[in-house]
């Protein structure tokens, strides 16, 4: 009896066949948080070429997104405006090391800058970061110590003053610190201070990326505000990874990195363009070249010595960025 038994098990198990994990078909990309617009677009294009597949999106100030992800947000995926957010997670186990070689352009799809947004008119002649600085002009942009918009913007504004001031450190940091006073209230992440200035009417420029400032611009039109191309700013990459922890546990590995594929597809380039972004695939860069005026761009490295040495230098209890923002 108990012979039969096994056999008839034995052959149930022939006859059900193989059990294959089901593949997941829900991503969570957790993104920036002036990038609602564009990931809309991306994940609708996306979902369009793979029938039954849905993406979640999770938005706030980047560093924010870390912290949430280590304590228990589970993304697939982290499309973030930092390279330092994505190499916490990487210090947290949550990513691996060598990310930034998963994908081309070291893990960039596009790239952006900290630029200007003013009142239609532009009545206070706001034209470079010197005007940021003085005493009639209130500047909007979010907390640096949560958003990494901001953090570009803080970096933006010691580039600028480090070739203006020659190097001069104690005059860089005067120039960063009358900055900060001038900013009525520093907002947690990129779209709230976005509203503060637009909705709200609070402060003369609003400092953002300028896909950002793009945006906006079309959406309240040029009777509301203008976008200010100042004369030189910061290099900002947009990076991206499969956040390696959470795709092994759900078995999403395959799919995040179709996914982020699709960024740097033409389709996917062009709908990054069409919401501001600059891009890198050559078609798409010379389909959008009348909109994009050109501006001279410094980066990290060069200016920086690398995010590395920011962090420890800029962005660390007791950095430079403690000591110039205070207890604001």
């Amino acid at each position: 009896m108990k012979r039969l038994l096994i056999l008839g098990t034995a052959l149930a198990a022939l006859v059900a066949g193989p059990v294959f994990a089901q593949q997941p078909t829900k991503l969570l990309n957790a993104s920036y948080d002036v990038a609602r617009e564009l990931f809309a677009a991306e994940n609708e294009a996306f979902i369009k070429q793979n029938p039954g597949i849905n993406i979640d999106q999770s938005h706030a100030g980047t560093s924010k997104q870390a912290r949430a992800i280590v304590e228990g947000l589970d993304a697939d995926v982290v499309t973030f405006n930092q390279v330092t957010d994505i190499d916490f997670l990487v210090k947290q186990g949550f990513v691996s090391k060598d990310w930034q070689k998963a994908f081309p352009n070291s893990a960039s799809p596009f790239y952006s800058f900290p630029s200007f947004l003013v009142r239609a008119g532009n009545p206070k002649n706001i034209k470079d970061w010197n005007d940021l600085a003085r005493d009639d002009v209130k500047v909007v942009f979010p907390n640096p110590k949560t958003s990494g918009n901001a953090r570009y913007t803080y970096l933006a504004a010691v580039a600028y003053a480090r070739e203006v001031f020659k190097g001069d450190e104690e005059k860089v940091e005067a120039f960063v610190k009358k900055i900060f006073d001038n900013v009525p209230v520093f907002d947690t992440g990129g779209r709230a201070a976005t509203t503060t200035f637009v909705e709200r009417e609070t402060g003369d420029v609003l400092i953002t990326f300028e896909a950002e400032t793009r945006g906006i611009a079309k959406q309240y039109g040029k009777d509301k505000v203008e976008s200010v191309i100042p004369s030189v700013s910061l290099l900002a990459e947009f990076p991206v990874a499969v956040v390696d922890k959470v795709a092994k546990k759900r078995g999403s590995e395959e799919l995040s990195k179709k996914y982020l594929d699709f960024l740097y597809s033409e389709q996917g380039q062009r709908i990054a363009a069409e919401f501001g972004h600059r891009v890198l695939n050559e078609k798409v860069v010379a389909e959008f070249k009348n909109e994009f005026p050109q501006i001279r761009l410094v980066k990290v490295d060069d200016v920086f010595g690398g995010w590395d040495k920011i962090q420890k230098e800029h962005f660390a209890s007791g950095g430079t960025l403690d000591k110039l923002y205070g207890s604001r």
